[in-house]
């Protein structure tokens, strides 16, 4: 009997190849999944239909990512599903006009979406219905909820997120998942639901290293990328936990363990300063974002305001203060900023290793968690990847990250299969 929890997309290609799996196996293996877990971890907006199977020009099965199911977040327009934005349908389109840019790209791949996942509110920080696999009595974080659940809980391998904040990176670290957020603009946001347009990236949750470099290759018509089974030579900037919120003995064990890990393999660890302290790019972050987020949800706000959460209105009423000249100077700021990174990155190091979250996702419903520890990462469009490698007594999962410059994914997604195949 086959595990599906256990597959990659390589794998069920060769077993497509060789007559072993047919296009629709996985798929109906990951409608069974979620048929036995959705009541618990409501992570799903909508399911689709069973497809029919069409081979794509130029694709054949066995290759790329044919008949792979993929989940999308609820924030990407889809012309055969319905579109809430995570507003709980208080706006909601029933089919879009067409299929949003990285929809249509997976469909030229022979990938299959299996529905739309949960997302938080316009992808803000109000928390969604999702509950964590690992506790459900915890959040999986936000805005992805749906896909980095889904995926941690084995529903599919691949799911969409978005991060604009934190939203890839630190919930593939509550949920003990590989999370990857590519440079800035690799991937086409077109059909995407804009929070802040200079901030937001798309992405995706994985369950196996080797799916993300495929998913990556596939996605951008790459190169495939060679995975690295010892890290000798590489440089390792370790970054300093900044001490506001304070971290949890988990996150200081888990970054220390991969610091060590790293060091082991061949890795020249030292400390970092990427120049610009952390609080100040956290601050150009939350000025950037609210000022954005006003104006790319000003319709919505006159539409749906008297409806619209209370943490989501607060971040438009900070952004609607907010003069064009404070948002410049943060535009200004953060130019510099990418300058210094780039010259720590070019000179003394080739990765930066960095805590993922500040602690395990926390308890309780009612919060998504504290994307702090992303914030800055995300102002200054560098690739990330979340390495799911520590886990507490309990069960739970604390991730760390590793960051490159800009350009440099391939670079980046070399390493982690060192650390955890």
């Amino acid at each position: 009997m086959t595990d599906w929890t256990a597959m990659t997309l390589a794998g069920f290609q060769r077993g497509l190849s060789c007559g072993e799996f047919s296009p629709l196996d996985w798929w109906r293996a990951s409608r069974e999944r979620i048929d036995a877990l959705e009541s618990t971890l409501q992570t799903w907006k909508c399911l689709a239909p069973e497809p029919a199977i069409t081979t794509p020009d130029g694709v054949k099965p066995g290759q790329s990512l044919f008949g792979i199911p993929v989940g999308i977040k609820d924030i990407i327009d889809t012309a055969r599903l319905p579109t809430t934005w995570g507003t709980r349908g208080y706006h909601r389109v029933e089919q879009s006009d067409m299929d949003a840019s990285i929809v249509t790209e997976l469909a030229r791949l022979g990938a299959l979406p299996m529905g739309k996942t949960v997302s938080t509110e316009y992808a803000y920080f109000q928390p969604s219905k999702t509950h964590n696999p690992h506790d459900p009595t915890r959040p999986p974080g936000g805005s992805s909820s749906g896909s980095a659940a889904a995926v941690a809980a084995g529903m599919m391998h691949v799911a969409l997120g978005t991060q604009t904040v934190g939203s890839i990176i630190h919930l593939a670290s509550y949920c003990g998942v590989i999370g990857f957020k590519p440079t800035y603009g690799t991937l086409s946001v077109a059909g995407v639901k804009a929070l802040a347009p200079s901030l937001d990236t798309l992405g995706w949750f994985t369950r196996h290293f080797e799916d993300t470099r495929t998913l990556f290759t596939a996605l951008t018509g790459s190169e495939p990328i060679a995975a690295m089974a010892r890290l000798d030579g590489v440089r390792v900037g370790l970054c300093q936990v900044p001490s506001t919120p304070t971290p949890s003995a988990e996150t200081i064990a888990a970054l220390e363990g991969a610091a060590a890990k790293m060091s082991v393999l061949g890795a020249q660890v030292s400390n970092v300063d990427v120049g610009t302290s952390f609080d100040e790019l956290v601050g150009h972050q939350r000025v950037i974002l609210a000022y954005e987020a006003t104006r790319a949800l000003a319709s919505e706000r006159i539409r749906f305001g008297e409806i619209m959460s209370s943490p989501l209105l607060a971040l438009l009423d900070e952004g609607q203060s907010l003069t064009l000249a404070t948002y410049w100077q943060a535009r200004q700021a953060t130019e510099r900023a990418r300058i210094v990174l780039s010259q720590q990155l070019g000179e003394r190091f080739d990765v930066l290793l960095a805590p993922s979250a500040p602690g395990t996702a926390p308890e309780g419903l009612n919060s998504t968690g504290d994307p702090i520890y992303s914030r800055a990462w995300t102002l200054l469009g560098v690739p990330c990847v979340n390495m799911p490698l520590h886990w507490t007594p309990q069960g739970l999962p604390v991730g760390v990250q590793l960051i490159a410059d800009r350009y440099q994914d391939q670079q980046l997604l070399s390493i982690p299969s060192a650390l955890m195949p």
